[in-house]
């Protein structure tokens, strides 16, 4: 198999300008002994405590505010993309300021897709998305707890399959924003890239923060938009009525199919692992 090169300023070629870090063991006893690991534990579940905390409160303040039988204005608010704002922006800032402690992985579709890439270890990859979860849960405690009589009455921004919509119009808007996001991911964070582009100055975050943005935008009608099963399972644990709980399994499987498809494409179809891993092609075949 050719190697990848690049040229230099003498017009000669050398070797690939990037390196692949190796795959993360399945089970890494070690990083049990390490301090770092308990650190991004206590950051993603920051980061996501913050994530919910903002992004739940922007919501229910939306809806009372365009509540019309509370004396609110229908066009008041920041409307659906005011809040595909916050919930991109947040992304945007926890990943930011996370990505050098934990990943900034936030949502446990991305640490579920990262984990299959062999990017993260079992232990870890479990234990993030516990940490997630109680994260999320605790940051929806504290908009209860600040605002309950408004968290009651506007649904506590949990996510449920909208009427007029079916269940497997739901999964898969859920499949198909949870792979955008993942894939978006794999992408803004790939060696490769950021090799080749460096002449292109690319901040991870931000492609990862436009692209929750962007699916906010058009699944909101649909699910409320979760792509994130800690942010569904939180935002339902607390508000604990029977409509986030009715359909509640989209919001795992969905994004957790989603991943799965956006991780097998980036690694085996666009990184071509599979060829690599066979050796039976060539990136550069001669005729």
């Amino acid at each position: 198999m050719t190697k990848d090169v690049e040229v230099t300023e003498r017009g000669s070629f050398s070797g690939k300008d990037y390196h692949d870090p190796p795959p993360t063991p399945f089970i890494d006893v070690e990083e049990f002994t390490k301090w770092s690991f308990y650190r991004a534990l206590i950051a993603e579940f920051i980061a996501t405590l913050l994530f919910l905390y903002i992004t739940v409160l922007t919501v229910i303040g939306y809806k009372s505010q365009s509540d019309v039988k509370a004396h609110g204005d229908i066009c008041g608010g920041v409307g659906i993309l005011g809040i595909a704002w916050a919930f991109g922006g947040m992304i945007f800032v926890l990943v930011y300021c996370t990505a050098g402690i934990s990943g900034g992985h936030i949502n446990p579709a991305v640490t579920f897709g990262l984990f299959l890439a062999r990017k993260v270890s079992l232990p870890r990859a479990i234990l993030y998305i516990v940490a997630q979860c109680l994260g999320a849960i605790s940051g929806v405690g504290l908009v209860k707890a600040f605002n309950k009589s408004l968290y009651t009455r506007y649904g506590g921004g949990a996510n449920s399959l909208n009427d007029g919509y079916s269940t497997g119009t739901g999964l898969g808007a859920e499949i198909i924003g949870t792979f955008v996001l993942v894939y978006t991911v794999f992408s803004a964070t790939d060696p490769k890239r950021n090799a080749r582009d460096s002449h292109v100055p690319v901040l991870a975050p931000l492609p990862i923060g436009f692209a929750v943005f962007m699916v906010h935008l058009a699944t909101i009608p649909v699910t409320g938009t979760g792509i994130n099963p800690a942010r569904s399972f939180g935002a339902a644990v607390i508000f604990n009525q029977s409509k986030p709980w009715d359909d509640h399994w989209i919001f795992w499987v969905g994004p957790f199919v989603g991943a799965a498809i956006a991780a097998f494409y980036h690694q085996f179809i666009l990184r071509a692992g599979a060829v690599k891993a066979l050796g039976s092609f060539r990136s550069n075949p001669t005729v």
